[in-house]
């Protein structure tokens, strides 16, 4: 597989913007390739070591078989609709942050081992009349450790939901943290439905997830939840 990589940094560029690659087009795919930040892992002390390898900005782009390795903010899942398909992401904390709308499936998250606190995702929602939300169904979190959370509300109103999904017990029993702020217990919308694996047990959950069921899930699961119907093609044949 080929490998775009470059070793920007949000002390560089600011953190959005030290991608090694920025999608901002529309009708964008993407197969069989590599997206890498090379920045070193941050050691938690030095300011600005977040380090992005992929930025999605565009309405309906697609990805496929792709790989995306870094640290911190490894995928910036910016804005606009995306499906992500038989793909591989790595990093530490909030490894997948942004005010995307997106589908991922058939994908492995995968916690690069921390000594501190690690994120999956830290959507960024704040209103309830924004439209956007991380969908993962039938995918993998992997990875070495017991304390990661799935998703932190780092904004006000982040929306995530996990379905069919296998989990290590990399994943904090808790599975899920409102950022030190309790207000955002009752303004968070964390859903999961029938996931499965040692780090999927809804009896740690913290009060504030939801344990949902097929229709309260059906909206997030199927390619509906990004329109995808109308946009989304077969990756090429190569």
């Amino acid at each position: 597989m080929p490998t775009l990589v470059y070793s920007g940094t949000a002390a560089q560029f600011g953190t959005v913007d030290s991608a090694t690659v920025v999608v901002e087009a529309e009708y964008f795919m993407a197969a069989n390739i590599i997206f890498k930040n090379s920045a070193p892992k941050p050691d938690g002390k030095t300011p600005g070591a977040q380090a992005v390898a992929l930025r999605v900005s565009g309405d309906k782009n697609a990805f496929y078989n792709c790989r995306l390795l870094g640290f911190q903010d490894t995928l910036c899942d910016d804005k606009g609709r995306h499906f992500f398909k038989d793909c591989y992401i790595e990093g530490t904390v909030d490894f997948i942050f942004g005010s995307g709308k997106s589908l991922y499936l058939n994908t492995e998250l995968h916690v690069i081992a921390d000594p501190g606190l690690s994120f999956i995702t830290a959507q960024a929602r704040e209103y309830e009349t924004e439209d956007n939300g991380y969908s993962f169904v039938h995918c993998k979190v992997t990875g070495i450790g017991t304390g990661t959370y799935l998703g932190r509300a780092w904004k006000s109103r982040p929306k995530v939901v996990f379905a069919y999904s296998t989990m290590d017990s990399v994943v904090n029993p808790l599975g899920w943290s409102v950022n030190l702020q309790p207000a955002r217990e009752k303004t968070v919308f964390y859903g999961e439905l029938k996931n499965s694996g040692p780090g999927a047990n809804p009896a740690g959950r913290a009060s504030f997830t939801k344990q949902l069921s097929e229709a309260e899930a059906q909206p997030f699961i199927s390619l509906g939840f990004i329109a995808g119907s109308s946009w989304i093609l077969p990756p090429p044949k190569v």
